[in-house]
C-alpha cells in the first residue's frame, strides 16, 4: 500500500542496478484487484447507466514496441498513433492517464511531448495504487472516464506498457452535454 516517506528517504535508496536510477522508491508495489466493462451499443448503455447523458465513445488506440527491456519508451509512439488516429494533437487532450510501473515513464511521456507530468494522473496510478497485473490498464481508463466526467466532457488519453518492450495508447470521448 501507499507508504509515508520523504524526499531525504528517497534520496538514500540504492539503485536497482549499479549506476542505475531506478530504485524501490520509483516504481509500483505489488497490489490485488479486478475490474469489469460493459461493451455494448448506445441503446443499451443508456438502459444501463446511472446518468444516461454522458456519452463515452473510444475513438482510437495505438500501439507499438521498443527495443527489449526500453518498455518505458513503449507508450510514447502509440500514444501518437492513437493521436494521429483520432485527428487529434496532445494539447486537444482534456485529461491523460498512465499506466506508471516507474517513474521514468512518467518523465519520458512528458518530454516527448512538451506536457508538465504533475498535469496528468490527476487522481493517482499505477505508483500510488499498485499494479495488479489484469486489471491495472482498464481501472486506469475507467478513472480517466470518471475525470472527464468531472471535468464536463472533453478528450482523454490513456497510456500503458508491458512485457518489458510493448506500448499501448487509446483516445476516448467523453460526452456530458446530452443531458
Amino acid at each position: 500500500g501507499v507508504t509515508p516517506t520523504s524526499a531525504q528517504g528517497l534520496a538514500r535508496l540504492e539503485p536497482v542496478q549499479e549506476g542505475g536510477t531506478v530504485t524501490f522508491g520509483s516504481q509500483t508495489h505489488p497490489a490485488d484487484g479486478n475490474c469489469g466493462m460493459v461493451l455494448t451499443g448506445r441503446e443499451r448503455a443508456r438502459e444501463l447507466s446511472r446518468d444516461p447523458g454522458i456519452e463515452v465513445q473510444l475513438l482510437s488506440y495505438g500501439q507499438s514496441r521498443a527495443k527489449r527491456a526500453f518498455m518505458p519508451l513503449a507508450p510514447v509512439p502509440a500514444a501518437r498513433q492513437a493521436l494521429e488516429h483520432a485527428g487529434l494533437r496532445i494539447y486537444d487532450i482534456t485529461a491523460i492517464k498512465t499506466h506508471n510501473p516507474f517513474a521514468v515513464n512518467d518523465v519520458y511521456f512528458a518530454r516527448e511531448f512538451d506536457v508538465a507530468f504533475e498535469g496528468f494522473n490527476n487522481h493517482g496510478s499505477s505508483l500510488i495504487y499498485g499494479h495488479p497485473q489484469g486489471p491495472t490498464g482498464m481501472r486506469l481508463v475507467i478513472e480517466l472516464i470518471e475525470e472527464l466526467v468531472d471535468r464536463g466532457g472533453g478528450y482523454g488519453l490513456f497510456t500503458g506498457c508491458a512485457a518489458g518492450d510493448t506500448g499501448a495508447a487509446v483516445v476516448v470521448r467523453v460526452d456530458t452535454a446530452l443531458k
